[in-house]
């Protein structure tokens, strides 16, 4: 018990951090006048009061967290800050129920961007704001940002950034303390981010889009300002942009810190991801621009390339932007997209899926153990980088792996035996557990997810939540082992 009383003292600091980051769409509503302001006011009163009440309840019991404690630590917090975040929509909205409210805020912070909500283009601005800064705030996550600030209310990080980190090789670090790496990682995070919005309004975007677009852009979710997404621009020079972007935010932020810090191209010339992820995306991106010509979808190559390279790269990383109706392609296209956005993005980076890394750990030790039926007694290691993987590693994806498909199964299972047909409840599940967003059938790009009911909600709730903690930390505070002493 007194383990948990210490675990909501932190809890409780960061809930009260988060209040902090109600006050960014309160000054939009404020300087653009719009009909919102009362209800951030409310939002940021009932956060900041809760957080304070639970950390005056718990403030005796505080320590230093210890390993475990972190895994619930971050469990809590993924839980418990989306149902703050759902108050200025609840509060603005009173007709959205607290289901819809937390589905949607579960999608921001995830950075899933499926949503229930419809008319964007015709709420206040700073609702708009405040869903895809969720995106931004969630790209990085919430925790390796509170590793850089717990630190100096006497609370160590390093257990909470293991926990959070998404990845299989959890234990490198960048820096030799936590939480200098966890600034440089944001410090990299936001440069990009500037970078992005500043091309955006270039391109032709007004400078309110530009910043959320520049948000949900580097967060990889794809949470609009207007119901038609890049559609509504049709702009080619945009769609550039956007995909430089998603490219840049689907690979490994260590590795942009590196290169930063060095002023080098090394690291993504070493890192064993980067060149695999682009060749992946590069060759499918061509691959289904011709797929969409042969089947006379579009006219010619350069408009199939397009939309192609576009909706593809969106996909693959988890994105979830659209600027067509991609339901509408052949089959194949689609299902090829899905089945991207559930490996292609760096381990590091603000996507979501099983990452690249491990889908290329299970190639070499499907290889490895082909090699060892021809050759029993051959000794081959499994290299990643030119470096040898341990064993341990390869175990820990494997039970990933089986984790991974399982919940994949239940899931749709559990969505079909709620009345979903089979194509609409697989590639929900598909899109939710990969962070992704759209999927197929009723949750395809041009729908959105309000025509489900409350228990499918749930289930696709849920399978945002284990994509976004990578499966193991989030069931492992279920298991009776880890509330033992």
């Amino acid at each position: 018990m007194v383990r948990i009383v210490a675990v909501l003292n932190v809890l409780s600091i960061v809930i009260m951090m988060f209040a902090l980051c109600l006050f960014f769409p309160l000054a939009w509503s404020f300087i653009l006048g719009d009909a919102a302001r009362a209800a951030y006011d409310q939002a940021i009163v009932l956060t900041a009061s809760s957080g304070a009440l639970l950390w005056a309840v718990t403030r005796k019991k505080r320590r230093e967290l210890q390993p475990r404690d972190g895994f619930l630590l971050v469990a809590l917090v993924w839980t418990v800050l989306p149902a703050f975040a759902t108050l200025p929509l609840l509060l603005y909205l009173p007709q959205l129920s607290f289901t819809h409210a937390y589905f949607e805020t579960v999608s921001g912070l995830t950075t899933t961007g499926a949503t229930v909500l419809s008319g964007l283009d015709a709420l206040p601005p700073s609702i708009n704001i405040w869903r895809t800064f969720l995106v931004w705030i969630g790209g990085m996550g919430v925790i390796v940002l509170a590793v850089a600030i717990l630190p100096l209310l006497g609370v160590g990080g390093s257990q909470i950034y293991k926990a959070e980190t998404p990845g299989p090789m959890k234990d490198t670090k960048l820096t030799p303390r936590i939480a200098e790496t966890a600034k440089g990682l944001w410090l990299v995070y936001f440069m990009i981010t500037v970078a992005c919005l500043l091309c955006y309004r270039i391109a032709g975007m007004n400078w309110l889009d530009a910043m959320m677009h520049a948000f949900s852009t580097m967060g990889l979710g794809a949470f609009s300002s207007h119901d038609a997404s890049f559609a509504y621009w049709n702009s080619p020079a945009i769609e550039m942009v956007s995909i430089y972007f998603m490219l840049l935010a689907g690979m490994n932020f260590g590795t942009h810190f590196l290169a930063w810090r060095r002023w080098s191209f090394g690291p993504y010339v070493r890192d064993p991801e980067a060149w695999l992820f682009l060749l992946v995306v590069s060759a499918s991106v061509f691959g289904i621009a011709y797929y969409l010509l042969a089947n006379h979808t579009y006219s010619n190559f350069w408009t199939a390339l397009r939309y192609s390279a576009f909706n593809v790269v969106s996909m693959a990383t988890t994105t979830g932007y659209s600027n067509t109706n991609f339901n509408m392609w052949p089959i194949f296209a689609p299902i090829w997209m899905l089945f991207l956005c559930s490996f292609a993005t760096c381990s590091g980076s603000t996507g979501g899926g099983i990452k690249m890394i491990r889908a290329e750990l299970m190639a070499r030790q499907a290889v490895r153990e082909l090699t060892r039926i021809i050759h029993p007694r051959a000794v081959v290691p499994v290299k990643l980088g030119g470096v040898p993987v341990e064993n341990n590693i390869i175990f820990a994806v494997l039970a990933f792996m089986l984790v991974y498909i399982g919940a994949v199964i239940v899931m749709t299972m559990l969505l079909a035996a709620s009345g979903l047909d089979i194509i609409t409840a697989f590639s929900a599940v598909i899109a939710c557990i990969n962070n992704t967003g759209p999927g197929l059938g009723g949750v395809g790009p041009a729908t959105t997810y309000a025509g489900l009911n409350s228990f499918q909600i749930w289930i696709c709730t849920v399978a945002m939540l284990l994509g976004r903690l990578e499966l193991f930390t989030l069931l492992v505070v279920f298991t009776p082992g880890f509330w033992r002493k």
